[in-house]
């Protein structure tokens, strides 16, 4: 007899079916798991073994094979330990073979029998409702998996023991509920806490309305990592799709805790000495990295040139197109990965090139020697170069407090609302992914705007990726002042914030 249980192995944010095969046989006692199994799947007999023993049940004195089907699929991870367990008890006649027949199952085994939590929940469950199955998982993940919708019936015991008597017909689990979303998190961070800087809060502010990705320069304390850890607060939350999105990639690292999803946009900021792999992601299990997290919200690389040529190099591909491929030799995954991309640095090593009040004792090289570790390609991504200067610590004390953040967040709510009536036909949502004919067709200007355009062109020698940029920058700002054309002032400050290139 050969038993079988359902449950999933993952490509990327993709799932993929797994069909848990059970073989008791007769020959010397073992334990063999085949089908491309990692070492935590191969470990899976240990525990399970212990959890039996714990529930006062032993493996049979037969041949125990267990085949992960498909078998050219790699097996990574310990949720395959609960329907090992139950294909096992099955096929050992402890619990029928149509009681699990409509189940997905993940959970991982202690070895007293307790289920504790696994990655992933999010998209398995999100699966297994689409497949009109039940689900089981571990009770700490539970609420995870009840956000894949009302219609999904999820099942989630303390352990396997209660499991069993659920299937026998003497024990009944409750099917687990949706608890009432818990009240989005708030940021106790504000605009209005930064003091001066009104050029910054101003290209901040477009960067949000459009998703427009911005290059902050300026010395040491001038407010650059203050602005930016402030800029989530001007974007609007998470649609429920973009939300789901986002969600399952956090799922798959393991980053989402007490069951809630991710509603507002992510905020990231990677250290500079951070690797290749850990930013656009891969490694041995090609997990998905700091840009993938970033997912509908924002990447922050303080300390620019401070990062690794080779890991800068590596944005470029998904600054454009909005996902990462991660190619290996046995993994070829692709990780959803739109995000809007907030840098800063500092205008040389010492970081005063250009300041009034102290000067750079090695200029103008070491400012040179600095700003060349960007290259041009990596440059010509941003759509916007603010200068952000010091200010003056003795007007610090007089300067008024600024607008705020919620102040500042309905003008890009009502902007967005323009740019999402706009686009409505051509599946984007801001200026910032608009390109080709939707863009000119989007970038209805006036006759003084196009002279104005037409001479920066000849004067800044645009490239093609550069005009395109700008055009979605005029846009943007045309927007935030509710102008149907695009008119000579929005392009104007368009050109003052793309025409500070290093």
């Amino acid at each position: 007899m050969v038993a079988h249980t359902h449950s999933v192995a993952f490509n990327g944010i993709d799932i993929l079916d797994i069909d848990v095969q059970v073989q008791l046989s007769n020959g010397l006692p073992a334990f063999n798991i085949v089908g491309l199994p990692d070492k935590s799947v191969a470990e899976s007999k240990e525990r399970i073994r212990a959890a039996l023993h714990a529930i006062g049940l032993s493996l049979p004195s037969k041949r125990v094979t267990v085949n992960l089907s498909p078998a050219d699929i790699a097996k990574e991870g310990s949720h395959y330990d609960l329907p090992i367990a139950l294909g096992l008890l099955t096929a050992m006649d402890v619990i029928p073979q149509d009681a699990i027949d409509d189940f997905i199952v993940m959970g991982e085994l202690s070895l007293n029998g307790a289920l504790s939590p696994v990655n992933g929940i999010l998209p398995a469950a999100i699966h297994a409702a689409s497949c009109d199955k039940s689900f089981i998982c571990p009770p700490q993940r539970a609420n995870e998996a009840a956000w894949a919708g009302d219609a999904l019936t999820i099942l989630a015991p303390q352990n396997i023991i209660a499991l069993i008597n659920h299937f026998k017909g003497e024990q009944y689990i409750t099917p687990h509920t949706h608890k009432s979303p818990l009240a989005a998190p708030t940021s106790h961070k504000d605009f209005a806490e930064v003091k001066g800087q009104e050029t910054a809060k101003r290209a901040l502010e477009i960067a949000a309305a459009g998703g427009h990705h911005v290059l902050m320069i300026g010395p040491p304390g001038s407010g650059k990592s203050m602005l930016a850890s402030r800029f989530t607060t001007l974007l609007p939350p998470l649609l429920p799709r973009q939300a789901l999105e986002t969600s399952m990639v956090h799922s798959i690292s393991g980053y989402l805790n007490d069951g809630d999803i991710v509603r507002q946009p992510p905020y990231r900021d990677p250290h500079h000495s951070a690797s290749q792999v850990s930013l656009i992601g891969g490694g041995h299990k090609a997990k998905p990295g700091e840009i993938s997290l970033a997912h509908h919200g924002v990447l922050f690389l303080d300390e620019l040139p401070e990062f690794p040529r080779n890991v800068l190099e590596s944005l470029r591909q998904p600054l454009e197109n909005g996902n990462i491929l991660v190619s290996r030799a046995n993994h070829h995954i692709q990780y959803p990965a739109n995000f809007q991309l907030i840098a800063a640095m500092n205008p040389c090593k010492c970081g005063y090139f250009g300041d009034a009040n102290r000067s750079c004792n090695k200029a103008p090289n070491c400012a040179k020697d600095y700003q060349q570790k960007l290259s041009g390609p990596l440059l010509d991504r941003f759509d916007m170069f603010v200068n952000v200067n010091a200010p003056n610590p003795h007007e610090l004390l007089s300067i008024p407090t600024g607008e705020t953040s919620q102040t500042i967040a309905a003008r890009v709510l009502k902007a967005r609302s323009i740019q999402e009536q706009r686009y409505s036909n051509d599946n984007i949502r801001i200026n910032g992914r608009a390109e080709g004919q939707v863009l000119e067709k989007a970038c209805d200007m006036t006759q003084e705007a196009k002279d104005l355009l037409e001479m920066a062109l000849a004067k800044f020698h645009l490239s093609g990726r550069g005009y395109t940029r700008l055009l979605r920058l005029s846009r943007t700002i045309a927007d935030l002042a509710g102008a149907n054309m695009v008119e000579k002032p929005h392009i104007a400050e368009a050109l003052a914030f793309r025409g500070q290139t290093l």
